[in-house]
């Protein structure tokens, strides 16, 4: 048995690289030649001799070296594990600021996606996590939060009538939690699973939209007779026509069109895509049918001097709100009925429907990435002449419905 004494004024024998003093219970001190001391436990594991070091003299005195460090790594060697690894596992662990809370974890977590997300979704994640999440779990340990407590949380969230919130909130939840566990203890489970049963079910909302041909005709006429300033009425006849998304179609620059070869080329950067989809994917085309075209010369000596086809009313240098269109609709009486976005799900069902025409050719001219009958993603360039036809004939088919012709009542259909 060492004593303060053996310790203080031990010295490494003259001719060996180092000298252990033993203590009791595998603990020892390891003296170098230069004088330098330091404790280790030596122990054994399923059958194999291990070290761990417990720290250097004086800093860890020989009552300490024998009672903290050395009795824990025997309760752990006793419970079947090795001290060395966990003392290992411990440190990488340690390794995160804030250690496991959810907060240093989900932010972890939304800084490893973050690069994958467009920068919008990754803002509008991470507000959704410091503004419903981090004021009631952010500072409690990932391995410490209860079912219940998660759920008392998110139940706040619908107290205030933000049910769609707080189910995406529980999905936020349940990403943070799977990125978690592997690194978590073995006795860690998921704790989001089944809480959903214990939300208020949230099954989403589409987009209003007209799907009846004679109805969606009156819209059409109505849209005609339209009296509000020219880029409004002009981005109100285009919506149907073209069918791309809103913030792709008020945000259209003159240097994207060629209105002599009636295309539209929308950059990639600007497309509904994942942020390496954006700077690596191609430019999607859109077809103008010679109505469109019309359209968009005639609006040309107004608004072609500048970058925007449809540039905002009080700042030129940016595109106008997506709430012009959409206020359009409410003057003529259709804002209930037929928004924006609807175009789109007005155009897929009625060129189904009524025309017949080959949906995949559709979810091209949709910027939808679907799969052919190979299972390959179908390319938006291809088959350009079809494409051409098909837009030309909803172009046509417009026409007639507007003019109230060659109109064939069908039962109504969701969008």
């Amino acid at each position: 048995m060492l004593t303060d004494a053996h310790c203080k004024n031990a010295i490494c024998s003259p001719g060996l690289k180092r000298e252990r003093l033993a203590d009791s219970g595998g603990l020892y001190l390891e003296v170098s030649p230069s004088g330098s001391k330091r404790w280790f436990w030596k122990y054994r594991f399923e059958g194999k001799e291990g070290r761990m070091a417990l720290g250097s003299y004086p800093a860890v005195g020989l009552t300490a070296a024998r009672k903290a460090p050395r009795d824990a790594a025997k309760i752990q060697k006793a419970e079947g594990v090795d001290p060395v690894q966990a003392r290992k596992v411990k440190k990488l662990k340690g390794t995160r600021d804030g250690g496991d809370s959810f907060k240093a974890v989900a932010l972890e977590w939304h800084a490893r996606q973050e690069s994958e997300w467009s920068s919008g979704h990754a803002e509008r994640t991470k507000r959704q996590l410091e503004r419903v999440l981090f004021p009631w779990i952010g500072d409690r340990q990932m391995g410490g939060i209860e079912p219940m407590e998660l759920l008392a949380a998110l139940q706040k969230i619908e107290e205030r009538g933000a049910i769609e919130t707080a189910d995406r909130a529980l999905m936020l939840c349940r990403q943070v939690w799977r990125y978690w566990l592997p690194t978590a203890s073995n006795t860690q489970r998921d704790i989001t699973e089944g809480l959903k049963s214990r939300l208020t079910p949230y099954r989403g909302s589409n987009f209003p939209a007209i799907v009846e041909p004679k109805r969606f005709g009156e819209l059409l006429r109505a849209m005609d007779a339209y009296k509000g300033s020219p880029m409004v009425r002009t981005a109100l006849l285009l919506a149907p026509l073209l069918y791309q998304r809103p913030g792709n179609l008020r945000s259209m620059e003159w240097s994207e069109l060629d209105l002599d070869g009636a295309l539209w080329t929308i950059p990639s950067l600007k497309m509904k895509r994942t942020k390496k989809e954006k700077e690596q994917g191609d430019a999607h085309v859109v077809p103008l049918p010679t109505q469109a075209v019309e359209l968009l010369r005639n609006l040309h000596p107004l608004t072609g001097h500048g970058m925007y086809v449809f540039p905002g009313q009080r700042e030129h240098t940016r595109p106008m709100s997506d709430n012009s269109v959409r206020s359009a609709l409410y003057s003529l009486g259709f804002g209930d009925e037929q928004s924006w976005h609807g175009f789109r799900a007005s155009a897929r069902t009625m060129l189904v429907d009524q025309l017949e025409l080959d949906p995949l050719a559709i979810e091209a001219n949709l910027a939808h990435a679907v799969k052919d009958a190979n299972g390959r993603s179908y390319n938006r360039t291809q088959y350009l002449t079809k494409r051409f036809d098909q837009m030309q004939q909803w172009a046509n088919y417009l026409d007639k419905l507007r003019k109230g012709v060659d109109v064939l009542t069908l039962p109504q259909r969701a969008a």
